[in-house]
């Protein structure tokens, strides 16, 4: 393994440069401890040191999405976005808004974002890396500068260059250094111009208290859960006697699948039961509360990943609290991403023309047909959309009178409400 050079009369500036220099470079650097030596580069970032918590356990990516608490918000934050439909809206000088289906950011963000992913794929990944990391990353694919595609960047370094933001990363070995004309980035909350707060950081205490809870209830299982009995006896035994006996219980009685199993006392032996018990370490209950801790972080009611013990936040119903999931939890989420893409994505021709990007939130009712059907009769109600965009909805064909507004006025269209009714044709009726 190659070694830094020693530079004798070399200031500290000058050793952490070659050291920079060095790691990007990919070349492998040696840390050394009294236990262990592991190499540093930039290309690899195994070896450099990684979150830790007050519970002693370090704190990753993978360790984060093994808690089970944690995998189930992050993938119904994750699916929840990414199954929302992207839509390119274009509204005139009249302010009459139109679905955009000939603009060729709609292909990119509706359907397919390059040619290995569906959008569901890039945005419900991309989201991940943004609810773990705090940062969602993609390259512009550019051709005579027109946007074609974005490519998703896993862990890109992100640095300040004589005032603009520049991105480095390796993919495929081959290395990027690009300016921020040329990513697409999506930062999360608190987020600098360099990138938002990762949720992996900030929760490490929390994540590490819920990961050594789970360790420590299956250490107990793997022993045989608790030790349910004490031998007692008023003789002392030699060493070969406890030796013996120690060695027997562990063959016989040690772990789960030799829980409940006779035990023969002998040698006067006497058995006083302990009444030691999960509920007394209250080791079920930090269990629960762990599920907790984890939805807070992400921000997700208990219930909506199946925690629904002692569900009784502020009297609130199940479906109150959905709905405050998607007011509070969702729309902050998707109203980040829709300007990240009008501010990143559109060209300023695009903005003089009235582009705009927004999520299609109807689809969230999609499962819903009866609060779907309820919206809709409200709508058409008060004249706010056709029978056809209803239809349209349901994938239903369009019918021929069902693109103006209709009202309650005995079912007249809106363009004769209020017209003076026909006069009699001569020799009509009186």
């Amino acid at each position: 393994m190659e070694r830094l050079p020693r530079q004798p009369g070399g200031s500290p500036v000058s050793l952490l440069k070659s050291l920079g220099t060095r790691l990007w470079n990919g070349a492998p650097v040696e840390r050394k401890s009294l236990e262990t030596r592991t190499k540093l580069s930039l290309t690899d970032p195994a070896g450099w040191p990684r979150a830790s918590s007050y519970a002693g356990v370090s704190v990753t990516e993978g360790s984060v999405l093994a808690l089970s608490a944690a995998w189930a918000c992050v993938n119904l934050l994750a699916g929840t976005i990414g199954s929302l439909s992207l839509m390119v809206y274009r509204t005139d000088r009249e302010g009459n808004r139109t679905l955009a289906k000939d603009h060729p950011l709609y292909w990119i963000l509706h359907d397919s974002p390059n040619a290995d992913q569906t959008a569901m794929d890039f945005w419900e990944g991309g989201i991940a890396r943004l609810e773990l990391r705090g940062n969602m990353h993609a390259r512009k694919d550019m051709i005579g500068g027109r946007l074609i595609g974005l490519t998703p960047i896993y862990n890109p370094t992100v640095t300040r260059v004589n005032g603009g933001i520049r991105y480095r990363w390796t993919e495929d070995g081959r290395s990027y250094d690009e300016p921020q004309e040329n990513v697409f980035h999506v930062r999360g909350f608190g987020g600098s111009p360099l990138g938002g707060l990762s949720t992996i950081t900030a929760g490490a205490h929390v994540f590490g208290l819920s990961a050594a809870t789970n360790v420590s209830a299956q250490t107990a299982f793997v022993n045989g859960m608790r030790p349910t009995i004490a031998l007692k006896t008023d003789k002392w035994l030699t060493k070969e006697q406890h030796d013996a006996m120690s060695l027997e219980l562990q063959e016989r009685h040690t772990g789960a699948v030799n829980s409940g199993r006779p035990f023969i006392a002998h040698g006067g032996m006497d058995i006083v039961p302990l009444t030691i018990s999960p509920e007394d370490l209250q080791m079920l209950e930090s269990r629960g509360v762990g599920v907790e801790e984890v939805c807070r972080m992400f921000g997700v009611p208990p219930h909506m990943v199946g925690h629904t013990a002692g569900n009784t936040s502020l009297g609130s119903s199940i479906e109150e609290q959905t709905l405050t999931f998607e007011k509070f939890t969702l729309r902050k989420r998707l109203h980040r991403i829709e300007q990240s893409i009008q501010k990143q994505l559109l060209t300023p021709a695009d903005r003089v023309a009235g582009v705009t990007v927004e999520f299609n939130l109807e689809s969230l009712l999609r499962g819903d047909s009866k609060g779907r059907a309820e919206v809709n009769e409200i709508y058409l109600r008060n004249k706010v959309i056709t029978i056809n965009e209803v239809r349209d909805q349901d994938n239903r064909a369009s019918v021929s009178w069902g693109d103006r507004p209709w009202g309650q006025m005995q079912d007249l269209q809106l363009n004769e409400a209020g017209q003076p009714p026909a006069l009699p044709s001569p020799g009509g009726d009186a």
